[in-house]
């Protein structure tokens, strides 16, 4: 209400307004206020309480986001935790089944390195017991053969001599056959028989 009086003032001065004017001014404010007086202090009551009570509202509304921003800090920080607790442990497990399976790798090559150069021995040696029983056995088949070519040779030798010992003699067959046909045709006379 001061302020309407002071701004009155200001106003008739300012405009070059005599003091009678500002004297009507402030008692147009008078009557003014008695006839909007109540109504305005209601108001300006109500409004003062209006904004006493949004500004009240605001602070706690601003102090709720507050409270729930840190608690929702607070989860999500204990959720990083977790997850990357998680994640840690995941990883370690993996370190560790990858170390596992390494050595059992490891250990998986060593063994068919023993296997292989083991089978690789076995190999060489059944190798070599084959080529010295195909050695003895082309050994023994040779003196067989040679054993065999020299019974053969010599029975041949003794089939020889015993068929040219044995044989019949050309020019006595010839004499036995001539004999023969001329007594088939009676022209064979035996000698002092008349």
């Amino acid at each position: 209400m001061l302020k309407r009086k002071a701004l009155a003032v200001a106003l008739a001065t300012s405009f070059g307004m005599p003091c009678a004017h500002a004297q009507t001014a402030a008692d147009l404010d008078k009557i003014r206020d008695i006839l909007f007086g109540a109504q305005s202090r209601d108001y300006e009551r109500k409004f003062s309480t209006l904004e006493e009570r949004l500004l009240k509202e605001s602070a706690e509304l601003r102090n709720d986001l507050k409270r729930r921003f840190d608690s929702l800090e607070v989860y999500i920080k204990k959720e990083i935790e977790a997850v990357t607790d998680r994640v840690k442990a995941e990883q370690a497990e993996r370190a560790d089944s990858i170390t596992e399976l390494s050595r059992e790798l490891k250990d998986l090559v060593k063994n068919l390195d023993k296997k292989t150069g083991h089978l690789e021995e076995q190999a060489s040696k059944a190798q070599r017991e084959l080529r010295q029983q195909l050695l003895d056995q082309s050994k023994s088949l040779s003196e067989d053969m040679q054993t065999h070519h020299k019974e053969l040779s010599v029975a041949l030798d003794h089939a020889v001599e015993q068929l040219r010992t044995e044989k019949t003699d050309r020019a006595s067959l010839a004499a036995l056959f001539m004999e023969a046909s001329m007594r088939l045709n009676n022209e064979f006379k035996i000698p002092g028989g008349g």
